[in-house]
């Protein structure tokens, strides 16, 4: 599944897999792509508990679903974006406050091996400055972040900044960190059509499992899918 042929001003709905086992994300996967979404992100717990395996045996099980490796790339950049990519990642993300350097890397290595970079301004002091050099420099997406830690200590939501950085750059954005699910819909008409559930929707925030039983976590995904997707439509926006 190459980046390229995907069209990322579509709505979207990407699972993150904030899970440290492949025991427990493999099923959650499963449910996810039964229930319509579209992507499955290896999130970064996920990466740290299984590494490259992680991405290349949902690449196995699932040859055509797109697959974001969370890296969270901060040095490195080149090395990190190759291995994703020969893993079968789709997209790799690296973090705007590394060095523009590492920025760079990762772009040429996207370029290279025909992975998709996002960027993610998580930390930057200017979030907005940190979307515009992410977009010069070449990512693909940008992804408006309120970190964990950040948001369990200081409250807010990554809607606070969104709509600066949709301003800021002509590139597809994706809101990330605390969302609640009544927030989702309305995201792509927000300018961000590339949707996230993640913890504490579909994982648990403190614990880092299942936040629902099975036939409870198809019914919420089922019914973000389908709000998400008839969203496209109550914005009378096309992509373009």
């Amino acid at each position: 599944m190459n980046a390229q042929d995907l069209d990322l001003r579509w709505p979207t709905v990407q699972i993150s897999l904030d899970l440290p086992s492949l025991d427990e994300a493999l099923p959650m996967a499963e449910i996810a792509l039964e229930a319509g979404v579209d992507w499955l992100e290896v999130g970064t717990p996920l990466i740290l508990g299984e590494g490259l395996r992680a991405v290349s045996t949902l690449r196995t099980r699932y040859p055509e679903v797109p697959i974001v490796a969370d890296l969270k790339t901060m040095d490195g950049g080149y090395l990190e974006a190759e291995m994703m990519a020969k893993a079968g990642a789709t997209f790799v993300v690296v973090m705007a406050v590394s060095h523009p350097a590492t920025v760079a890397e990762v772009v040429r290595a996207g370029s290279e091996f025909g992975v998709g970079v996002m960027g993610d301004v998580l930390a930057a002091p200017d979030r907005v400055a940190a979307a515009r050099a992410l977009e010069a420099a070449g990512v693909d997406v940008v992804i408006a972040h309120l970190g964990y830690d950040e948001r369990h200590r200081q409250g807010g939501s990554p809607l606070d900044f969104l709509g600066d950085i949709v301003h800021a750059v002509t590139v597809p954005v994706q809101a990330v960190g605390g969302l609640q699910l009544d927030e989702l819909p309305a995201l792509p008409a927000l300018g961000a059509p590339l949707v996230v559930v993640g913890a504490p929707l579909a994982i648990d925030n403190r614990t880092f499992s299942p936040a629902s039983e099975p036939r409870q976590l198809r019914a919420i995904l089922e019914t973000v899918v389908q709000k998400v997707k008839l969203g496209r439509r109550v914005t009378g926006k096309e992509p373009s």
